[in-house]
């Protein structure tokens, strides 16, 4: 039996290897040619020390306590040369991916879909040469065909998968909207590289809240993909918020999210006062459409900056507290922010 073990490096590089039934993660990186931190392996200095947030592991008996304290333990910190994962894990290591020399995943996606889901937004699905380890949130550079540049964008489809999918804003003058609008045909190949990226699903072991903006939907879909595959009893409530009806999309998939998982309930909020929406406004003139107390749950927010920066200063002014909370923001052209 083996386990995937997502190693979480500082500079947001991320690399999911797999660990063999009585394989340490240290080991296991090693033969995945993944250099972490470390002097001893044998639980005595440290240097290898970690954190994992999420997953089942056993550090046995072997190390010392200069090496890991039972508090530092307790706060679900790990030694990679004695840590044997019981499931799929997760880790926060200590150094950048250059320091483990390692790096991004480059494969090659063939285009086999595009569809303009509205005048805003398209769809892109590809087949991938090879699967790209990403947790769900996580993005990848896409680099654009014909021009020596790349663009941002996050899954919307489930992690592991070779078909992976991606909402894509059309902006006007833009690169990538350039491309699809009037270049694109199926069979073309796009440069994949990543994944990156610190937004991602943490353990579903509270209320979720998720919270979409625009095109920003696409990494809660595929969070979404994530939590029906490995289902959760934990209620999940998404606002999702656009300008104008007609930017309302991927709604047949959020109508079977909703009938497949009993817990996934959601909203949409339109901002154009003129429109048939029952909800019109900002997603943060709707939070009262939670049914469970925001302070008990994880949050899970993307979308343009205005979006973001909207509901933080709501947060803060409500002086509302959730457990976790985490936000992407995005601009047209590549840039991507967040914890």
């Amino acid at each position: 039996m083996s386990f995937n073990v997502a190693l979480n490096f500082e500079d947001g590089i991320t690399r999911v290897i797999t660990s063999n039934e009585g394989e340490t993660v240290l080991d296991a990186a090693y033969r995945h040619q993944i250099n972490l931190p470390m002097d001893c392996s044998d639980g005595v200095c440290g240097t290898c020390k970690g954190k994992c947030s999420q997953g089942q592991y056993d550090l046995g008996e072997e190390y010392i306590d200069d090496a890991l304290t039972d508090e530092e333990a307790s706060e679900g910190l790990i030694l990679t040369c004695q840590m044997l994962p019981k499931s799929d894990v997760v880790i926060s290591v200590p150094a950048t991916s250059l320091m483990c020399k390692t790096g991004t995943t480059n494969v090659m996606g063939t285009v086999s879909r595009i569809d303009k889901l509205s005048a805003t937004t398209f769809e892109l699905e590809m087949t991938l040469s090879a699967p790209v380890g990403f947790l769900a949130g996580q993005y990848v550079n896409l680099n654009v065909p014909g021009i020596n540049k790349t663009r941002a964008y996050s899954f919307s489809s489930l992690p592991g998968d070779t078909t992976a999918t991606f909402l894509i804003r059309n902006m006007p003058g833009g690169l990538m909207s350039n491309y699809l609008s009037n270049q694109a045909n199926k069979g073309d190949q796009i440069e994949v590289t990543g994944p990156i990226g610190s937004f991602y699903l943490r353990a579903p072991v509270n209320p979720i809240v998720m919270l979409a903006g625009g095109t920003g939907l696409a990494p809660l879909l595929s969070m979404l993909e994530q939590l029906k595959k490995n289902p959760t009893d934990q209620k999940i409530h998404m606002l999702y918020g656009v300008t104008n009806m007609q930017d309302l999309v991927k709604l047949d998939a959020l109508k079977v999210f909703s009938e497949e998982m009993d817990n996934f309930t959601y909203d949409t909020v339109v901002v154009n006062a003129e429109c048939a929406e029952q909800r019109k406004g900002f997603v943060t003139n709707h939070m009262d459409a939670i049914s469970f107390d925001i302070e008990s749950a994880d949050v899970y927010l993307c979308g343009p900056p205005p979006m973001v920066d909207a509901v933080m200063n709501f947060l803060t002014t409500e002086n509302i507290k959730p457990l976790s909370f985490h936000y992407e923001k995005f601009n047209p052209t590549s840039t991507k922010d967040g914890v």
